[in-house]
């Protein structure tokens, strides 16, 4: 079975788990949300978390000081919902591998937050909250999320949505090894990305994205309507399956003629001017943004401030809601767009 050695060189490590996922993962990817068949609308049943998950009273302090002397490395907390289907796919996809249970187990205790509940939290700080409410502080957009904390009670990383198993183990492997202190998620993860990289050679074709320049400065004036950058990168086999299957739906194509779309390759050293009106680079500004997951769809308003982003899988109904969120300005009433849609589900 499967280990991970409690230190190794950084590169060859990440490889060695890219290409026992290659092997293991995409033997399988018809089981995978990767996969354009993935439904992502809300589930009948709920999720069924898993037993070896802590039994906390979400005490955080206490949970931490659990971790120190069980010698783990840190807490994991989980938020979550009942019938969240990309919370699903984590569960089972994720932690449905006993090499990545059993990595995580040895190294983390995870904590379940139910993002809709309402049981009290008393957070690193001694400060008291609910589920919901600590969510909304933690800025939970889209679940499942998982905050990372070293046993300083440090924030070591956060992943918002759900991300492949390859990426997964990488980022236990980055949390675990206090790879934090050294360097961003997104550089680390994309050394030995190179390696796994498949799909066509260039970025994918749509009619409704601008060409460059790309002078997307909104500082000066205010433009007439949201803007959606697209970041992605050549070899992504993620963004050829967003482009063949969300991006092809009329409903969606629908919604996108009421933005600014323009997609930006993470990769390359295009001139641009940021909606802030700073002078970059494509890659530069991806960099500056910490951006590691590909595509990443990011959305500004009329003014040039960030509203929302997705960075990570994303399918036909979260999609389309997110539109809809920014297109309908609801994020002026709402900024927190798991409350709008707990609202929208009433």
């Amino acid at each position: 079975m499967f280990e991970f050695p409690a230190k190794f060189h950084l590169l060859s490590g990440l490889l060695g788990l890219l290409l026992l996922f290659s092997h293991a993962g995409i033997a399988a990817s018809h089981n995978n949300p990767d996969d354009p068949g993935f439904d992502d609308q809300p589930l009948k049943d709920d999720v069924v978390l898993p037993d070896w998950f802590k039994m906390s009273f979400l005490e955080l302090k206490d949970d931490l000081s659990d971790a120190r002397e069980s010698g783990k490395k840190g807490l994991i907390i989980y938020f979550g919902q009942k019938r969240c289907p990309y919370c699903k796919a984590l569960i089972e996809n994720n932690w449905g591998q006993q090499d990545i249970i059993n990595y995580t187990r040895k190294n983390f205790d995870v904590i379940a937050i139910d993002v809709r509940g309402q049981k009290p939290v008393i957070d690193l700080n001694g400060k008291s909250w609910t589920e919901r409410s600590y969510s909304v502080a933690q800025k939970t957009n889209f679940t499942p999320s998982l905050i990372f904390y070293d046993l300083q009670g440090r924030e070591a990383l956060r992943l918002r949505g759900y991300r492949p198993p390859y990426q997964f183990r990488a980022a236990l492997e980055y949390a675990a090894d206090a790879h934090y202190l050294e360097e961003p998620f997104n550089l680390y993860l994309a050394r030995a990305e190179k390696a796994f990289r498949y799909g066509k050679d260039g970025l994918n074709e749509n009619d409704f994205f601008l060409p460059p320049p790309y002078m997307l400065d909104r500082t000066h004036f205010v433009a007439d309507r949201p803007l959606l950058i697209a970041y992605e990168r050549p070899r992504c086999h993620a963004c050829d399956i967003l482009h063949g299957g969300p991006l092809n739906d009329p409903r969606i194509r629908k919604l996108l003629s009421k933005f600014d779309v323009v997609q930006l390759d993470m990769s390359a050293d295009i001139p641009l001017v940021t909606p802030a009106g700073k002078k970059t680079t494509t890659r530069q500004w991806a960099q500056t943004m910490n951006l590691d997951y590909a595509p990443t769809l990011i959305f500004f308003d009329e003014r040039g401030r960030e509203i929302i982003r997705i960075d990570s899988v994303v399918w036909f109904y979260r999609l389309q809601n997110v539109l809809t969120y920014v297109d309908s300005k609801a994020y002026r009433k709402q900024p927190n767009f798991q409350i709008w849609r707990q609202q929208q589900q009433r």
